[in-house]
């Protein structure tokens, strides 16, 4: 408990805020559809390989989400967004303490790094957004091709049963005759 009192005395709540909403909103762009939507998709696939394959897209969610929260920590360390959420958090509780803090207090001092800061933010949200969905598009495709790839194999699967089928005739109709 006490590593975890020492976090929030560094990080402001601002800060935590900030990371807890990256994380749900995060959690929710990455997990918006469920076993059952995604076995929808497959519909002649048997119920083995919907669940492999739902594993597989587990297993794939799992290191994107992972990925981008690691990119995400990253930048906020780049741009020490944390540190500037801080001294807003500063101000903000010197401005309630102090009645006068409008006549004290320059603000325009803090605005330039903020907007800066959500500036890069933006940008750095929106390449996220633009990776995930081509990683999603990726997806897509791979599981197109997989779909494409089950007919396939289904096909060479019934050549293979008729000449199994072929070669036990054969082999009747030679046991019979001797």
């Amino acid at each position: 408990m006490e590593n975890f009192s020492e976090i929030l005395k560094i990080q402001g709540s601002r800060h935590l805020n900030l990371k807890k909403s990256f994380k749900l909103g995060l959690r929710s762009l990455l997990t918006a559809c469920s076993k059952e939507e995604f076995c929808k998709a497959f519909p002649k696939f048997t119920d083995p390989e919907k669940d492999r394959l739902h594993r597989l897209f587990i297993e794939v969610i799992s290191s994107l989400h992972g990925n981008i929260e690691d990119q995400f920590e990253s930048l906020c360390l780049e741009t020490q967004a944390g540190t500037i959420l801080d001294t807003v958090e500063q101000h903000v509780e010197e401005q309630q303490l102090d009645l006068l803090f409008a006549e004290k207090s320059n603000i325009g001092a803090i605005r330039p790094s903020l907007l800066e800061v959500k500036k890069n933010e933006i940008h750095y949200l929106t390449g996220i957004l633009e990776k995930a969905e081509e990683q999603n598009r990726l997806m897509s495709s791979h599981l197109d091709l997989l779909k494409k790839k089950k007919q396939d194999v289904s096909g060479v699967a019934d050549v293979v049963d008729k000449l199994w089928m072929d070669i036990r005739s054969y082999e009747i109709g030679n046991n019979t005759g001797s």
